[in-house]
């Protein structure tokens, strides 16, 4: 992962276009909360350099925040090029932002051949290690799939125990049919893996 200080709204404009995901911190230097984040990002392994961390200092740098209406710090905002995406506030584990990361440098295979590809969702926690072995397992099958972490998405949450009767993650969603848990003979049999 390649860390970045950013100093103003301009020099952002230009990094931005030259990755197709980048992730800016925004943070406020000696603030508990944004020396946490920053602290925890840094803990983490990045084995790929497709992903870039800006970083800028509310207290150097006063023209980026209000660009993309954030009035508090530390925020991690992810882009897609140019395009904003989501918000992360507040400091986490290195294990979140492990997965968050682990996540987007995962893409479906560029040669897939005549291979049918199912719909796959997985609903599941960063501190989960059934999750992230699920996960794991999936990439390792090089099986496109969505990860809806339902710790920061209670709407999905609520949708994912309306179809199951459980609260428990990992579940998985393979073109409609729900396996709750890594139930590897019953994914095998729904992914049509030998």
């Amino acid at each position: 992962m390649k860390f970045k200080e950013i100093e103003s709204y301009q020099a952002l404009l230009q990094e931005l276009p030259k990755r197709n995901t980048s992730y800016l911190l925004i943070y406020k230097s000696g603030a508990e909360q944004s020396e946490c984040a920053l602290a925890n990002i840094k803990r983490v392994e990045a084995k790929a350099s497709e992903i870039q961390l800006l970083v800028v200092d509310v207290t150097k740098t006063r023209d980026i925040h209000s660009h993309y209406n954030v009035t508090t710090a530390p925020v991690l905002i992810e882009f897609s090029g140019e395009k904003p995406g989501k918000q992360i506030k507040g400091c986490h584990e290195p294990v979140f932002f492990k997965s968050l990361f682990e996540n987007v440098l995962y893409s479906s295979p560029q040669n897939a051949g005549d291979r049918k590809f199912k719909r796959v969702v997985v609903y599941s926690t960063p501190t989960c290690p059934h999750c992230n072995t699920l996960k794991n397992y999936l990439k390792k099958l090089k099986i496109p799939f969505r990860d809806i972490d339902v710790s920061r998405d209670q709407k999905m949450a609520q949708e994912m125990v309306k179809r199951s009767g459980q609260q428990g993650v990992p579940q998985v969603d393979i073109n409609g049919r729900l396996i709750v848990g890594f139930n590897k003979p019953k994914i095998d049999e729904l992914l049509e893996v030998k």
